[in-house]
């Protein structure tokens, strides 16, 4: 989690440098174009495959390294798991005359490749969208994600919506989640020199555990929260002010060739829906592009 969310790496690379509000549109158009329809599972799987080689495209720009991607995804194996197991067994009530089998038991029962693809299916969307995460908070500065989301919801201050505080909460909340983690780690070697075992015992065990860790994180949580409001309370903070901006975002010839970029992509990705979802007697993207059936 440290290595996802709000660590700024300072880097000056063109993806650095662009326009905050254009990385807030990609990040969210990007995600759209995730769940998008696209048929039978070749097409998904080969759509999420570009996208996913896009995004290493970026990463690699950005100098972000992927290895970090994984080393934070141990955590999300078990959801994987239970993913597959909760996908196998609800195939068995839909309509399975257009399903595969991929296992037969001697009892009649049956496993599908449905499961397993819905699973990877699943699985991939989450992985996706971690990265993208990853590239706008590695990339962008706390308080530059804070103007772009203060620029996108101008219009709600027309009806006296207060769009400053919510902003700033989020700016907060980005700018603290890899400090209560490193706090969380220095807490757990604490508690591990007294004696505390985290990873071993029974279920019971382990949350009688994991109080150790939770009750002085929110007690330091409960701190800095005090010593932050009253830090920003002692520097005059007025969160019903008149604000103005000290760094005001311009757009430049960099961030329109990237928005040109970012509006092909997501042309492509509208296209292959449309064909998967509309296109008569031709339901898969191999077969428009080599002639070859999908699964």
């Amino acid at each position: 989690m440290s290595n996802v969310f709000g660590k700024l790496t300072p880097y000056n690379t063109i993806i650095h440098r662009l326009d905050p509000r254009l990385k807030f549109f990609a990040l969210i158009a990007l995600m759209v174009m995730c769940f998008l329809p696209y048929g039978n599972y070749t097409n998904r799987f080969i759509v999420l495959g570009v996208l996913a080689l896009i995004i290493i495209v970026i990463m690699a720009i950005a100098k972000i390294r992927i290895s970090s991607i994984f080393s934070s995804l141990k955590s999300l194996w078990f959801m994987m798991i239970f993913l597959l197991i909760i996908f196998l067994f609800v195939q068995q009530g839909v309509d399975t005359s257009s399903l595969h089998p991929m296992i037969v038991f001697p009892n009649g029962y049956t496993i599908y490749w449905e499961g397993l693809f819905q699973t990877l299916h699943v699985f991939l969307r989450l992985v996706l969208m971690i990265c993208l995460t990853l590239i706008l908070t590695s990339t962008t500065a706390p308080m530059d994600i804070t103007y772009a989301l203060d620029w996108y919801l101008y219009p709600l201050k027309l009806v006296k919506f207060p769009t400053q505080i919510i902003t700033m909460i989020i700016s907060l909340a980005l700018r603290f989640i890899p400090t209560l983690l490193d706090e969380s780690q220095k807490i757990m070697k604490a508690q591990k020199s007294r004696g505390v075992d985290y990873n071993r015992g029974f279920l019971a065990k382990k949350i009688k555990s994991v109080t150790t860790l939770i009750v002085p994180l929110l007690v330091s949580c409960f701190s800095r929260s005090v010593e932050l409001s009253l830090a920003m309370d002692a520097r005059g903070y007025d969160p019903y002010g008149k604000r103005t901006s000290y760094k005001v975002l311009r757009f430049k010839l960099r961030d329109a060739i990237s928005l040109l970029i970012v509006l092909l992509i997501m042309a492509l990705f509208i296209t292959a829906c449309a064909y998967s979802s509309f296109y008569p007697g031709a339901d898969n993207i191999l077969n428009l592009l080599f002639g070859i059936g999908a699964f």
